[in-house]
């Protein structure tokens, strides 16, 4: 009996389209937060980070609530006659939501690193602040954000609870490696389970270990340009 691959094609795709979302607005996010000095930055933080701590399951009950048949967005977008709600979409909306955070934190504390008079000495010469972020603060905090991607990555394609809330398990439509896992399990089918538990660990370990090396090559590069 031939493998079926279909998991590990829907996760990939899930994973590379919540990735590329979650880049643009974690890193907006993450730079607007480390300009912004008002009183309710704790507050605002605090709303973006929640997702980190919240069980998956909860942050998918409030996917639901929201695009749900019931909720606003879903009964606006049925007015269209679009479902997100068991289609991939769904898992992609759960990967953003549960994976932000870790882009947006990781990303915020490398901006944080950088001098803000190097920013500053950027905006003296005339610079739009699009020209300070892209050219001057960005590169600068590169291997972080880079650090930032990998983790966002390797956390959605792991992504479990709010996957199953939102978009089920649908064979060959909805069902990413997490999910067939869990069903492989529960059916006793222990040896495919394996399978898809080795699978996922190496595409994350591989994520994880080259980020790592290219970080290191970036930092002896720094310090030979130095030198």
């Amino acid at each position: 009996m031939s493998f079926d691959f279909t998991p590990a094609l829907i996760s990939l795709k899930v994973t590379c389209v919540s990735t590329a979302i979650t880049f643009v607005i974690g890193l907006s996010l993450s730079w607007c937060m480390w300009q912004y000095k008002g009183k309710f930055k704790a507050l605002i933080d605090g709303i973006i980070t929640l997702p980190l701590v919240l069980p998956p399951t909860v942050a998918g009950f409030m996917i639901l609530l929201l695009i749900g048949k019931n909720g606003p967005i879903g009964k606006f977008l049925d007015l269209f006659d679009v479902k997100i709600i068991f289609s991939w979409y769904a898992a992609v909306i759960a990967s953003v939501v549960v994976s932000l955070p870790l882009m947006y934190k990781t990303a915020l504390s490398a901006f944080e690193q950088l001098d803000p008079n190097i920013a500053d000495a950027a905006r003296t010469l005339g610079v739009s602040e699009w020209t300070v972020f892209s050219k001057v603060s960005m590169p600068l905090a590169w291997p972080g954000i880079a650090a930032a991607t990998a983790l966002s990555f390797s956390r959605s394609l792991g992504e479990f609870g709010a996957t199953l809330m939102v978009a089920g398990s649908i064979p060959g439509k909805t069902q990413t490696i997490p999910v067939a896992i869990y069903f492989a399990t529960q059916s006793g089918d222990m040896n495919l389970a394996f399978i898809w538990v080795m699978i996922i660990f190496s595409i994350s370990l591989v994520t994880l270990v080259s980020m790592n090396y290219w970080n290191q090559y970036q930092f002896t590069k720094k310090l030979g340009t130095r030198r």
